[in-house]
């Protein structure tokens, strides 16, 4: 199954007021297996970048000045989003700045039927813990030594790790059963993980290992069984 893990950064909290997507990143999952595949945009917000904000993800004004707006990318990032569900960390909150940025666009907004939110996944693994990228990353021995500001790309890459262990974590395909399809779900929002085992190796002892068998058994000296 072909998923997207992705995360914005913004010049604020909320588009509703004006405030603009300035990056975007994407990493392709097959079967929760990173395929090497991204896309990874920055764009020109055309407004002032707030303090706040680039305290939290370090894009000034400047750097963001020759970068593309979002409509120019626009077609090449949905198609690398392709039909997939798409994962994020407080989901809602990048679905609302995606969304809104391809309204300006004139295009279609994406549907929040494919959104997962790694946040309401964790609620239901961790009642009452702390929910944040770092916190859950460091539950889950996550390195996250190299992330010293949010960057969507980076915290992206850290949120494909953390829903490998959300979902199943490293013991994903141990398990020694036939095919099948284990479905959860959380909250209203259910999720299908398909798995393909492989059959147990056909194994028993051949006639010359039990003929051997039996004789090491009678060589035995008053076995207890005999008794």
């Amino acid at each position: 199954m072909r998923e997207i893990i992705f995360d914005t950064e913004t010049t604020g909290l909320d588009p509703a007021t004006g405030e603009r997507m300035v990056e975007i990143g994407c990493i392709e999952m097959v079967n929760r297996v990173s395929t090497g595949a991204t896309f990874h945009a920055y764009f020109n917000p055309d407004i002032p970048m707030p303090a706040e904000a680039e305290a939290v993800h370090g894009l000034s004004d400047a750097f963001l000045a020759d970068k593309p707006r979002f409509h120019e990318r626009a077609e090449e990032l949905l198609t690398f989003l392709g039909d997939a569900p798409l994962v994020a960390h407080n989901a809602s909150f990048d679905f609302k700045f995606l969304n809104a940025e391809l309204d300006i666009c004139g295009l279609e907004a994406i549907s929040t039927a494919r959104m997962i939110d790694t946040i309401r996944i964790a609620k239901t693994r961790h009642p009452g813990a702390k929910l944040s990228l770092d916190a859950l990353c460091t539950r889950y021995g996550i390195d996250r030594s190299h992330r010293t500001k949010h960057g969507a790309l980076l915290d992206a890459e850290l949120l494909a790790q953390l829903y490998v262990e959300l979902t199943g974590g490293r013991q994903i395909g141990l398990e020694l059963s036939a095919a099948q399809e284990t479905t959860f779900a959380v909250e209203d929002m259910t999720i299908r993980r398909e798995r393909v085992f492989r059959s147990a190796r056909p194994h028993g002892a051949s006639e010359d290992e039990l003929r051997r068998h039996a004789e090491f058994l009678e060589s035995l000296n008053s076995p207890l069984w005999k008794s």
